[in-house]
């Protein structure tokens, strides 16, 4: 076996779609966090399945791992090359394939991304609703389960994916699922697949649930004195079911990173934005209903809007809200990390995470998709300063403690990666195990994204 033998023979099948080049491999290595450049050995642009199947046969058959590659926007070094080999970057692949409007369901290839397919979709009625806030690719997505700002109405990637191509680790390319909405058939291996970060197989084609644009929308911001309210606003607002589309959470300080990114003029508190789909007289009792909640927790300065331009603003911000927050402390880097808990015990995690961050030297604005229990903490640290990016790992190892104590998880949305992959065992117990003998079994010579999700990998 021999990794020189394999990148001689992927160029030759890939010509100028195989490329060496330090940019390239640079690209390849980099990651939105704190992670340090990882390049792989080369890089691979693979225009079909059989493509791909012949780009992992020949891995296979020299030893040399492989790692898919989206958008690189994933938070927890899921792409990054940990062991070197090729980074199988699906750009190339990113066509719809096939609308079926009458079933409410769409086929694509995994490097489309999900704001490309909502354009594609505009003339059906239909569209597809994960949003994480980056313009990720839908491969991607499948790879990291990723969820978002809408998964309180539409779910994540789980509920979303209804079927999948995948190129296993000896280059057999297997279909799971169908396009039928439910199945007793079997083991469910779509399920095994979204979310398993890459380790078992490359995704090379997707079938996706669609949901018809609603009848009418309107969002809203509200401001709270304290995070306490603001989160028992969410917690009654569940409760009581009011069907809500997306509730998004920010701090003070993250509200502070608005007003300086984006030209907002939002009061430096905790704030709620919030989003209500449906018909026009159910989307103005549910924002009547929401209101009261609001006043009965103290919430001021609160006001919708139904325009298309201020809600796409709205959202347009919360989206960039990383890059916003990073802008709070000029030139830094930043360890973000969630944690998600039963909606019962959010208030409890949230305060808890906002004391011990506020007990440190670090700056760590909260944010977060509140409605299912998820926030997240971006942790900004001086690059190169080892003392504050150690106190930053820190501060998220207690919140995974937090998250485990509360009957909560390490992660609801970021992932595993190389992150958080020191916690499994504590979350899964001897199922992390048996995840690692699925593994064996399907990727015995752990090629697949080595070093991530399963032991001894």
């Amino acid at each position: 076996m021999s990794k020189p033998d394999a990148l001689t023979e992927l160029g030759e099948m890939l010509g100028d779609r195989f490329s060496r080049s330090k940019s390239d491999l640079d690209l390849h290595g980099r990651n939105e966090t704190y992670f340090p450049l990882l390049p792989p050995d080369a890089v691979a642009y693979p225009e079909s399945t059989e493509e791909v199947s012949q780009i992992v046969r020949i891995c296979a058959a020299h030893g040399v791992p492989v790692i898919g590659w989206g958008r690189g926007t994933s938070l927890e070094g899921h792409a990054l090359a940990l062991k070197g080999g090729i980074s199988v970057d699906f750009s190339r692949m990113n066509r719809v394939l096939k609308v079926h409007p009458e079933d409410m369901d769409v086929v694509v290839q995994p490097g489309l991304t999900r704001e490309e397919l909502n354009r594609e979709l505009r003339a059906t009625g239909l569209f597809f609703p994960v949003d994480p806030g980056a313009n990720a690719s839908l491969g991607g997505m499948a790879s990291t389960r990723a969820s978002g700002t809408t998964a309180v109405r539409y779910g994540t990637m789980r509920e979303n994916v209804l079927g999948l191509e995948v190129v296993l680790a000896d280059g057999r390319v297997i279909r799971t699922g169908t396009r039928a909405r439910k199945s007793a058939a079997g083991y469910d291996l779509t399920g095994l697949f979204v979310g398993a970060e890459g380790t078992l197989g490359l995704i090379t084609e997707l079938t996706l649930k669609l949901h018809g644009q609603p009848e009418a929308i309107s969002a809203a911001v509200c401001a709270f004195d304290e995070i306490g309210p603001a989160v028992d606003t969410v917690i009654q607002t569940i409760q009581l079911g009011i069907p809500m589309a997306r509730i998004e959470f920010v701090d003070a300080a993250t509200a502070a990173a608005f007003n300086s990114y984006a030209g907002a003029e939002m009061p430096e508190k905790p704030h709620l934005m919030i989003e209500f789909h449906g018909s026009a007289s159910a989307v103005a009792e549910q924002a009547e209903s929401f209101g009261q909640i609001v006043a009965d927790n103290g919430g001021d300065g609160f006001s919708w809007s139904s325009r298309p331009e201020d809600r796409t603003a709205l959202w347009t911000m919360r989206h960039n809200a990383y890059y916003a927050c990073l802008g709070l402390r000029p030139g830094a880097t930043a360890l973000v990390t969630d944690m998600c808990v039963p909606i019962s015990r959010l208030a409890e995690a949230v305060e808890e995470t906002r004391a011990d961050i506020a007990r440190s030297s670090i700056p760590g604005p909260i944010l977060g998709h509140v409605g299912d229990g998820n926030f997240h903490a971006i942790l900004l640290v001086e690059p190169g300063n080892e003392a504050e990016l150690a106190e930053a790992k820190a501060l998220s190892h207690r919140m995974v403690e937090r998250a485990l104590r509360l009957g909560g998880t390490v992660t609801g949305e970021h992932g595993i990666g190389m992150g958080k992959l020191g916690y499994m065992e504590e979350e899964h117990g001897q199922a992390w195990e048996v995840m690692g003998e699925i593994k064996r079994a399907l990727d015995p010579s752990a090629l697949m994204n080595p070093g991530k999700m399963v032991p001894g990998n």
